[in-house]
């Protein structure tokens, strides 16, 4: 029973039809793999083939452990991205210290990964909020785009920042290497084509639609299969630079060099690391679990990603995720279950094995153009201005996110992306909306006074606060209480609808317990209404329900009708005690 249990569900759920199926996405979103690998090593500062290594056992290691069926793993960019950015203070790019780096950041955030996954924190994939992940993969993209400029254009630039490169790059454009732009510029124009005219140009012309779209995302192996002809056919070696030797064999099972010194210096990039991975693979797998009516297990993602770092770094590769592009060309092709990662991962052993020197012979300016296109599919313009439409807080922190990223580098990016994730709440939370309501005539339901025409009580005000109570929105519904009470100077029973607060804390308690006795003083009651168990089971342990001037009601309009009825009898009262003082003699 116990064996059983650690083969994977989807493994042991196997349906024999969805073999075809597997077989044919493994061999589509495989020939993806081996470019992107290689690109992506070179834009993390690692030889190539570390690109390949994190192409072959991660992807078996992801599949036991990880929840998505059609999610394809392997090196991405923004990840790379952040490697150079980690590991460019500590070592020479290249050298065997930057390699040993790598790996051992590549360890440190599988362990923090499979680590949060036994913990069950996949609720950590809420803690930046989509408009600040999509600014921080936007600068990313953008960071990549100029970094690549001079491998693409054959020239030598470099610079602290971006703007700085950028200028550099600018500057040094006269002096570009012609064969080396002209293959460059090609091939990003080839690239763009094939993903924006090139699947309606097929389908236009009779072809199948899943297999013009499959078509035009093959473009990238196969400019770098023509690449790689030109240069072995006609000699192109001596005129462009290209990768060079690859080495050919499997990689081998290491344990890293333990160094305390170099653990301690990573542990943070390894954690921002492990972070932006999770919430990118996240989001990929719940898009893709959406479009086929399926689940996916945040906890069981985080082991997944896990082992899959883990195994990288033991067999020398670098960091993974999920990839946006071949996870979609993963499910486009007909994956149905993680077996077509594992067969995607087992086309890299005849590639190690007896492919290197070919693939070595690629030129370094079209691994740049693929990955500038690449890089440019993931600045979001549609996405900046349906935010800014919709929401400026939201618009605004993709935007500081996306400078922080441009200006200032990727952990300032990251850090101002979780300071404004952080500080959107509080900002949102610290301004509750608050409404006066009035009962909608002939229901029982009670609504704000400025969308419907409601029935409202002189001298008994309703107002509704749609957020839960805390010390730094506290200030702000009391102010408002007292704007309301202002504009209302003959109101004697205030209600409070709590049909929206989830928690009230320490601080917002003794703030009710003052309010409750400043309205004492001014001879008005203070009510509590739809008050929700959990709130209800915590004020009991306090003394503000003892001490309440009011009562607290099961709804709105049952308020309303007691209420009324107490009002309606105090003034009868009054007026037979009135009654009874004017007929009494006058001494």
């Amino acid at each position: 029973m116990r064996a059983k249990q650690l083969i994977p569900n989807w493994l042991r759920n196997y349906h024999r039809k969805w073999l075809a199926g597997d077989i044919t996405a493994a061999l589509v979103s495989g020939m993806l793999l081996v470019p992107q690998g290689l690109a992506y090593a070179l834009l993390a500062g690692l030889p190539p083939h570390i690109g390949l290594y994190a192409s072959l056992l991660p992807l078996i290691a992801y599949a036991a452990f990880g929840s998505s069926s059609a999610m394809a793993l392997g090196p991405v960019a923004v990840i790379s991205l952040m490697m150079t950015s980690s590991l460019s203070p500590l070592a020479a790019t290249g050298s065997a210290e930057y390699i040993a780096a790598a790996i051992m950041l590549t360890l440190l955030s599988g362990l923090f990964l499979f680590a949060m996954g036994l913990l069950k924190l996949g609720v950590l994939s809420n803690l930046l909020s989509h408009p600040v992940i999509s600014g921080f993969i936007a600068g990313a993209g953008a960071l990549i785009i100029v970094g690549q400029l001079p491998a693409l254009l054959g020239i030598e630039a470099d610079g602290e920042t971006a703007s700085i490169q950028l200028f550099h790059v600018i500057e040094h454009l006269p002096e570009a290497h012609l064969t080396t732009m002209l293959f460059g510029v090609v091939t990003v124009i080839l690239l763009v084509f094939s993903r924006t005219w090139l699947p309606m140009l097929l389908f236009r012309i009779g072809t199948p639609k899943q297999f013009a779209r499959l078509a035009a995302k093959l473009m990238p192996m196969l400019l770098v299969l023509l690449a790689i002809a030109m240069v072995h056919w006609l000699k192109f070696d001596d005129k462009l630079a290209i990768i060079g030797e690859i080495p050919r064999g499997l990689p081998r099972i290491t344990l890293p060099n333990l160094d305390w010194n170099l653990v301690y210096q990573l542990l943070l990039p390894a954690l921002m690391i492990a972070l932006m991975g999770f919430v990118e693979s996240l989001s990929i797998a719940q898009a893709l679990a959406t479009q086929r009516s399926e689940r996916v297990n945040a906890d069981g993602e985080l082991l997944g990603l896990g082992a899959a770092n883990i195994t990288s770094a033991l067999s020398g590769g670098l960091p993974v995720a999920g990839s946006f592009s071949r996870s979609a060309v993963n499910a486009d092709s007909g994956a149905k279950s993680p077996l077509a990662g594992v067969l995607s991962a087992l086309l890299m052993v005849p590639v190690l094995l007896y492919l290197t020197a070919f693939f070595g012979e690629l030129p370094l300016t079209v691994l740049a153009a693929i990955i500038i296109v690449a890089a440019a599919g993931l600045i979001d313009f549609k996405g900046f201005i349906q935010n800014w439409r919709y929401d400026r807080t939201d618009g605004i922190a993709m935007l500081f996110t996306f400078l922080g990223v441009l200006l200032f580098g990727v952990e300032v990016g990251i850090a101002l992306g979780i300071g404004l994730s952080f500080a959107t709440l509080i900002w949102r939370s610290s301004r509750p909306h608050i409404a006066v309501v009035g009962r909608v005539p002939g229901t029982e339901h009670f609504r704000n006074v400025v969308r419907h025409d409601v029935k409202t009580h002189k001298n008994l005000l309703f107002l509704r606060i749609d957020e839960s109570l805390f010390f730094s929105n506290i200030s702000a519904v009391e102010d408002r209480l007292l704007l309301e009470l202002k504009r209302h100077p003959e109101t004697r029973e205030l209600v409070i609808i709590l049909s929206s607060v989830s928690r009230i804390d320490g601080t917002a308690l003794e703030r009710l317990h003052q309010i409750n006795k400043d309205l004492q003083r001014r001879d008005i009651r203070m009510h509590l209404a739809e008050v929700k168990g959990p709130v209800l089971d915590r004020l009991s342990r306090s003394k503000l329900l003892e001490r309440l001037s009011g009562r607290i009601f099961l709804s709105s309009y049952i308020a309303e009708l007691a209420l009324q009825k107490e009002q309606k009898e105090l003034q009868e009262q009054d007026t037979g005690e009135d009654r009874q003082g004017d007929a009494s003699p006058s001494l």
